[in-house]
């Protein structure tokens, strides 16, 4: 029985024939089938679409912390039940950190065009919003947690890994992604009993589409320069910068 039956309090976009077709068609890229388009909608509804509606919609952030919640209970059991034996507690933590990041949920909503379904306010769209990776993560969470609700465990862990088993490989084999500003912290703080400073060097471009240049100091030396379209990004390319020079 769908868990859908015991909670119908949510006030979804209304799903007309066109969005009807659009939800199909991600349905069939995304190899998913709800038994609530509504529910499904809902979960593409960022808050800055529902301030704009004349009438009262739920936004997805309700569906975001569940789908946070069974996202990591998905991982974390996948990793106990396959590597008891070969790791410990702080490998586990490790490689759910990765799996379960921003930039790998963010990708693989990009794989699954989530993008193209969200529904964003003028504002957001005008700002780049569908191509911000915090949004495509929080809209990921929030489909798993739709999924979740409708159509139970069973089948949102099979949706889960089918695309986080490869990046708990990548991890496991150190193909992943790294998070140079971890790496760096951690490194500064043993050898240096420091912390890393991050400076704003330069900065260009109207708001929707600014580029940000960085630079990382600590022992007294200066290392980047990191760019990107936020500071988050910068950060993480100016972090690797030094991060590469100091440990080569």
């Amino acid at each position: 029985m769908a868990f859908l039956q015991v909670s119908q309090s949510y006030k979804a976009p209304k799903v007309t024939n066109e969005r009807k077709r659009e939800l199909l068609l991600f349905e069939r890229n995304a190899e998913l089938k709800f038994r609530s388009l509504e529910l499904l909608n809902l979960a593409f509804c960022h808050r800055s679409y529902v301030n704009e509606q004349h009438i009262k919609i739920d936004n997805n952030e309700k569906l975001e912390f569940l789908g946070d919640s069974v996202l990591e209970l998905v991982v974390c059991e996948y990793l106990y039940r396959n590597y008891y034996e070969s790791m410990v507690e702080g490998d586990f933590a490790r490689i759910k950190s990765f799996v379960v990041s921003e930039d790998s949920l963010a990708e693989i909503a990009k794989h699954i065009k989530i993008d193209n379904f969200i529904l964003i306010g003028k504002g957001e769209e005008y700002s780049g919003g569908r191509g911000k990776k915090a949004l495509l993560a929080d809209c990921m969470e929030a489909i798993i947690g739709s999924y979740y609700i409708d159509s139970g465990y069973r089948d949102v862990q099979i949706f889960i890994l089918k695309y986080l088993v490869p990046e708990i490989v990548k991890v496991i084999q150190n193909r992943h992604k790294k998070d140079y500003k971890t790496l760096l912290q951690e490194y500064v703080q043993k050898k240096y009993k420091a912390c890393p400073r991050y400076d704003v060097i330069k900065k260009s471009g109207p708001d929707h589409d600014r580029v940000f240049w960085i630079e990382v100091v600590f022992n007294n030396t200066t290392y980047g320069t990191g760019k990107g379209k936020n500071k988050k990004e910068a950060e993480q390319n100016a972090a690797g910068v030094a991060y590469r020079t100091i440990t080569s």
